[in-house]
């Protein structure tokens, strides 16, 4: 039986760059979903498709797929990290199967990981459960995280609006959001730290 679940891993490709249409692998788990790929291709053509240089941060990691994306673009190091033992498992077995020494995987809970985290990224990939209420605990701690001219991507089961801040979303004072759109029921968003005037 065991043997069986492992060969029936699902699995979704890279769109492009140095990995471009390889397939990396991710567990049946409860709340892990890959990131659409039309989604994906619009992400990657807003942030631009040469992420050379840029240090990258998937808090959330679950499938990787937005990290690995990052790495086969050029991004210079990728931290991957995932609460799941068993999708933390299955990054490092992608981590392998692509060769990649610049993907860091650390299982470990996104609280725990931003109250010890010192170094600041240039792009944040931020895509947790839904309905957890996640954004309103992690968003106003990535401040912190970030390079000033730096870049969060979010997908989230709802959009973000700047003009609710002060009603039903409290967790985008300081964010500027620069892109937005959806696909099915998935919103995903590019935000900036907002300029102080």
């Amino acid at each position: 039986m065991a043997k069986t679940a492992a060969k029936n891993l699902n699995t979704v490709r890279i769109n492009a760059g140095l990995w471009r249409s390889r397939l990396i692998k991710f567990p049946d788990a409860e709340g892990l979903r890959p990131t659409p790929e039309r989604v994906r291709q619009t992400v990657f053509n807003w942030l631009g498709q040469d992420l050379t240089g840029l240090r990258c941060l998937d808090l959330f990691a679950g499938t990787g797929v937005m990290g690995f994306e990052a790495l086969s673009r050029g991004a210079t190091a990728v931290t991957l990290v995932e609460k799941s033992s068993l999708a933390c498992a299955a990054l490092q077995g992608n981590k392998t199967l692509l060769n990649s020494t610049a993907a860091s995987v650390l299982q470990q809970d996104a609280m725990q990981f931003l109250a010890k985290n010192t170094q600041p990224f240039q792009l944040i990939f931020l895509d947790p459960p839904y309905n957890h209420g996640w954004l309103a605990k992690v968003l106003p701690l990535l401040a912190a995280h970030l390079h000033a001219d730096g870049t969060v991507y979010v997908e989230a089961e709802f959009a973000l609006d700047e003009h609710e801040q002060a009603s039903s979303q409290p967790f985008l004072v300081g964010w500027q959001v620069v892109k937005q759109s959806k696909a099915g029921n998935v919103f995903y968003h590019l935000l900036k730290l907002a300029k102080n005037e």
